[in-house]
């Protein structure tokens, strides 16, 4: 029997080094391939951009951190390139961890006695920053390594450099380069000069040490080492290193865009499933515009708020969208979006019930008509002054916003005629609970938005034909209910009889169809207007309701719209005429609409005559008595019938065939008895001192 004879030592250690490699080699295989991997889908912020993907608004992710989506592609290139030369040189030749950047730090640290340089590559901060633990302990660095080389594994280059630049500390609650680069540098991070790309590599080595903010001493001193390095490798030449030092840091954190706060809150909680939303909005449109609503609220009052909404009727895409002044201002309330907000309309709805008027043959913008007391089937409406002008044409009476003949006419057309044209434009109007629609919503008895009177005044601007305005990129759905307005002649009307209003304060409105309103007690101050191609809301009052004494749309809301329009840029001409449709005179109409034929009355208590003003026991400064020349009184019947003569005392003073208002100039000053007595014997009587 023979035996096998021994290996050789020169065989047998050779083969035991092998056998030990390859164990060696497929262990340290077996432990990074079985390395749990965090979950590496890196969460971001959700964002909403503009029509040109500029940033409008991001939300935190749920642990109250800013991690703003970003790409590589997305960086300045010379930001990587610096990166990679400071942090990790051979990022794209390693496999996850570098050999010699690790031996490099451990003899550094050897030789001083302290951390010279880091010998982590970008996947191991990136492994770091997954995993959440410690990295200071020895065997927190070897899970560092084990998990680096296991995400080379899974995720290439561009990958891992992507989670990189999301997840880089960058002080307090902000993480990533793009959430650094907005909150520190106060711009995206598509271009940034050398000084720039240093802080923001220097800050994540040690964010909370070296924050702008806290200890910007520490920071400038990272920063300038930094840039000593980069001139060292030739990636700054001498002119920018010296010209990088100079540049100074930022003191203070800035807040993250926040712009169409209202509207992007809204647009988020719809959709909260989407990382981007693309809208139709503007930024820097946005921006000028809040800056605007802010300036001109302020100057209204502390309480006073202000609500503004821009739209391309075209195409009925917003443009810009302001709900509040301030968001975070209490006393406005900023917090309410008051775009949405249901309110009176006041006289913004009268251009629909002119235009329904003209639809039906019943008025032209040149036919007379009465603006008289008088009582629509026990509804007696008064105009704003109180006062009454007899007749005028219909163009005047929109003009000058009277309500006697915009209830004469909607009382012609039928407000329940009003409601179903308005619900064609996409409005939803709201009345009260149980109530059917009266005479009393054509001067605002019926709550609406701001967002449906732009829709409404689209449609004008738009020939009659309704169209949905809207904030997404998406296409419009069609509703069934949006069918014309008005036919295309009596839109043109309208719109021709609004382009016609005059302006505020000499303001420049040409080219500006618009039509402000008044709500009952001075609640809400509207301005509505188009041209060619926008159209802009405006409405201004108090988000509680409470009343704001003297606020008018013509010189609260009107003056934000023209100053909105010249925000647009040049104007865009109003629409000719359509075919067969064009200007004529009062001589020119036909008989049977050259006056506008009066409703049927009722008595009522608007045919009592009264003086309205002045008022029993006023005491009138006319300037009598300091001398020099005064002050004529002016002297205002209600109800009655021509002609009025009016007597001070018993004597007559003053008669006038129409004229329901005249004006007279006392001789001296004293108690006196005003006297007024119509054309049917009927008199009314105040007493007054005048001085």
């Amino acid at each position: 029997m023979t035996t096998a004879a021994p290996l050789k030592p020169r065989i047998f250690f050779p083969l035991l080094a092998c056998i030990l490699s390859a164990s060696f080699w497929l262990g340290f295989e077996h432990w990074i391939n079985t390395a749990p991997l965090p979950d590496l889908r890196v969460a971001t912020s959700a964002q909403c951009l503009d029509r040109n993907g500029r940033l409008l608004r991001a939300f935190p992710v749920t642990d109250g951190r800013w991690r703003l989506p970003i790409t590589p592609d997305a960086v300045d290139p010379r930001y990587l390139t610096r990166l990679l030369a400071i942090e990790d040189q051979r990022f794209y030749q390693h496999s996850g961890v570098d050999p010699l950047a690790l031996l490099r730090a451990a003899w550094q640290w050897l030789r001083d006695g302290r951390i010279v340089s880091g010998g982590s590559t970008l996947t191991m901060q990136v492994a770091r920053r997954l995993d959440g633990r410690s990295t200071r302990t020895l065997g927190g660095k070897l899970q560092q390594i084990r998990l680096a080389l296991a995400l080379e594994r899974q995720l290439d280059k561009n990958a891992i450099l992507t989670a990189y630049l999301h997840l880089i500390p960058q002080g307090g609650n902000l993480e990533g380069v793009r959430s650094g680069a907005l909150a520190w540098l106060g711009h995206e991070p598509q271009r940034l000069t050398a000084a720039e790309s240093a802080l923001l590599i220097a800050l994540p080595q040690a964010p909370e040490t070296r924050r702008p903010d806290r200890n910007p001493q520490a920071l400038h001193r990272a920063r300038d080492a930094i840039l000593q390095r980069l001139h060292a490798a030739d990636l700054i030449d001498a002119l920018e290193l010296t010209a990088a030092r100079r540049e100074p840091l930022p003191h203070q954190r800035r807040p993250l865009p926040l712009l169409a706060a209202h509207l992007t809150a809204r647009q988020q909680h719809a959709h909260p499933e989407r990382a981007s939303q693309h809208l139709t909005l503007d930024a820097q449109l946005q921006q000028r515009l809040e800056i605007l609503a802010a300036d001109r609220a302020a100057a209204l009052g502390e309480r006073v708020s202000l609500a503004l909404l821009v739209a391309e009727h075209t195409t009925g895409e917003i443009w810009a969208a302001v709900g509040s002044p301030a968001l975070l201002d209490e006393a406005r309330r900023g917090h309410l979006d008051m775009t949405r907000a249901i309110r009176s309309p006041g006289s913004t709805l009268k251009p629909l019930i002119y235009g329904l008027a003209f639809e039906d043959g019943i008025a032209h913008p040149e036919s007379l008509i009465e603006d008289r007391p008088s009582g629509f089937d026990g509804y007696a409406p008064s105009n704003f002054d109180r006062a009454f002008q007899g007749t005028v044409s219909v163009r005047h009476a929109l003009h000058a916003s009277l309500n006697i003949p915009a209830v004469r006419l909607l009382h012609a057309v039928g407000p329940a005629r009003l409601m179903a044209r308005l619900r064609r434009a996409g409005v939803q109007p709201v009345l009260p609970h149980g109530s059917a629609p009266g005479l009393a919503i054509g001067l605002g008895g019926i709550g609406v938005h701001l967002t449906d009177l732009v829709q409404l005044y689209a449609a004008l601007a738009r020939g009659g034909a309704p169209i949905a305005v809207r904030a997404t990129r998406e296409p419009a759905t069609a509703d069934p209910l949006m069918r014309p307005v008005l036919d295309a002649r009596a839109a043109w009307l309208v719109s021709s009889v609004l382009a016609g209003v005059p302006a505020p304060d000499r303001a420049n409105a040409a080219q500006i169809a618009f039509k402000t309103g008044t709500s009952y007690g001075y609640r809400d101050a509207w301005a509505l207007g188009f041209d060619g191609r926008w159209v802009v809301g405006v409405w201004t009052g108090r988000a509680d309701g409470a009343p704001v004494p003297g606020l008018a749309g013509i010189d609260a809301a009107a003056p934000v719209l023209i100053d909105v329009f010249a925000q647009l840029g040049p104007r865009t001409p109003l629409p000719p005429p359509p075919p067969g449709v064009r200007p004529l005179r009062h001589a020119e109409l036909p008989e049977m609409l050259r006056h506008v034929p009066a409703a049927h009355r009722t008595a009522d208590a608007t045919d009592t005559l009264e003086i309205a003003y002045p008022p029993a026991n006023a005491r009138i400064d006319l300037g009598l008595t300091r001398g020099g020349s005064a002050t004529a009184l002016v002297l205002r019947v209600r109800g009655g019938t021509p002609p009025f003569t009016w007597f001070a005392d018993s004597e007559p003073i003053a008669r006038e065939p129409f004229s329901r208002n005249t004006h007279w100039t006392p001789k001296g000053s004293g108690y006196m008895t005003l006297v007024v007595v119509d054309g049917r014997g009927a008199s009314a009587r105040v007493r007054v001192r005048v001085e």
